[in-house]
């Protein structure tokens, strides 16, 4: 099925040269590309892992609950913390 899609050219002309070194057409280059990343995602997806995720993830210990605040209570510590690092008064 033939459908266009948008690249960036820096991509474009990396996907023609390694298309050129494999000696293969640019199109089976990307399909091979494509398969390759929904292999991956579907195993990613199959383990559990699902996205990547950046952010750290904490499991508390058993009995201890953790507060829930707001964005200004957050802030408001935050800033309780900084004063105390430079010394300031609050």
């Amino acid at each position: 099925m033939r459908t266009t899609i948008d690249i960036p050219e820096d991509l474009l002309r990396q996907t023609k040269a390694v298309a050129a070194l494999r000696g293969v057409k640019m199109k089976d280059l990307v399909e091979e590309f494509v398969r390759s990343g929904l292999r991956q995602s579907s195993r990613n997806n199959r383990a559990g892992l699902g996205m990547k995720c950046s952010i750290p993830v904490t499991i508390p210990a058993e009995g201890r609950t953790i507060p829930s605040l707001t964005n200004a209570e957050i802030f408001e510590v935050l800033e309780g913390e900084d004063d105390q690092r430079h010394d300031r008064l609050s």
